[in-house]
């Protein structure tokens, strides 16, 4: 089987749309070495640096008519390659049907509040209409809790959505690092408004009049968030390389993830792997990602993040606890698995589109 997979994520210099697409096409072409599969974009992409044969940049677009990349460029390249699945990894999918396609959906994020996404205006406007006229042939989302909204919100047929987790590199593991000069509470994320950033500042404010205790946050800040005012013991990291974060996770008293909504949240799950405890909110998805190996809050209740943080803090048998279940519930995840059940709904795709 030869599958095409939207490379535009990697043009970001980094990020979980990143992540997925380079995680998921090396997963892809080390499980399935017989299949071959092609990254294709319109943009020069940083490739993901795995020497694998049967992983394949595609050719640019070939002259003005293919440059307009999803009407022409795109099927065209399709057909050449003679491709038997396009997915699209990131909410999008040709306007031509010229073979099978899966769109990954990643959350409801732009359609539920307009606030969370100040520049989504083409997702907003196209994602519903790719998938109200069947233009994805299979939809995957990263967790059963957005399965089901997009089943609702969209009216999609439930059987052509199929959930398939995330995982976190293998590189990810428990770090021996030397003790920080402070503690510090760990934040892994971009700064955006739907991250709720706001709870966890209040809380860690409130914290700080007992306790020493810094809060380090390690994400690009986005334009629809306030810039932070230097503040004693705030501590903003920007993007983060990947190699970077594991000791970062590991020297965390506790990583702490207040989001609103998710459609994965993937930093809990790269916390835990790296034996974090990890404090984050009551969303469906992180609940589903998390288990019973974090400990789960209202995302809005500041008091119980201050109670939370405060026995992270005065606890070591509590924080030793919950970083045991974290790395338990961790080991339930690989990318392995992910493409193993991601090429299952290839396989659907193919068969759904030749009847």
């Amino acid at each position: 089987m030869r599958v095409v997979l939207d490379a535009g994520p990697l043009t970001l210099p980094s990020g979980g749309l990143r992540r997925y697409v380079a995680e998921l096409s090396r997963a892809l072409a080390e499980t399935f070495p017989e299949d071959e599969f092609v990254l294709a974009s319109d943009q020069p992409v940083r490739w993901p640096g795995c020497p694998l044969s049967n992983l394949l940049p595609a050719d640019p677009p070939r002259g003005r008519l293919e440059r307009r990349w999803w009407l022409w460029g795109l099927p065209r390249l399709l057909k050449r390659t003679g491709a038997a699945v396009f997915h699209g990894t990131n909410f999008e999918v040709p306007y031509l049907p010229v073979t099978a396609s899966v769109l990954t959906l990643h959350d409801l994020s732009p359609w539920l509040d307009r606030r969370w996404h100040c520049a989504a205006a083409r997702v907003r406007r196209r994602t519903p209409w790719l998938l109200g006229l069947d233009l994805a042939t299979m939809i995957i989302t990263h967790t059963d809790a957005v399965r089901r909204q997009a089943i609702e919100y969209f009216r999609l047929d439930p059987l052509r959505v199929v959930s398939v987790p995330l995982a976190a590199p293998a590189g990810f593991r428990p770090l021996e690092t030397p003790p920080p000069e402070k503690p510090y509470l760990l934040y892994v994320g971009a700064l955006e408004p739907r991250k709720n950033l706001v709870t966890l500042l209040e809380a860690w404010r409130h914290l700080r009049r007992r306790f020493s205790v810094d809060l380090v946050l390690a994400g690009r800040r986005r334009e629809d968030f306030p810039p932070l005012e230097p503040e004693q013991g705030l501590r903003w990291l920007g993007e983060v390389p990947d190699e970077q974060l594991p000791p970062l996770y590991s020297g965390a008293l506790a990583c702490v993830y207040p989001s609103c909504y998710e459609g994965f949240g993937l930093p809990v799950l790269e916390a835990m792997q790296c034996g974090a405890a990890v404090i984050a909110s009551r969303d469906p998805a992180i609940s589903e990602v998390a288990g019973e190996a974090a400990v789960l809050l209202d995302p809005f209740d500041c008091r119980a993040w201050i109670e939370a943080l405060t026995a992270a803090l005065e606890r070591p048998d509590w924080t030793a606890q919950w970083r045991q279940r974290a790395l338990r519930r961790a080991a339930q995840f690989s990318w392995e698995r992910t493409a193993q059940l991601t090429r299952e709904v290839y396989q659907e795709a193919w068969r759904r589109y030749r009847e």
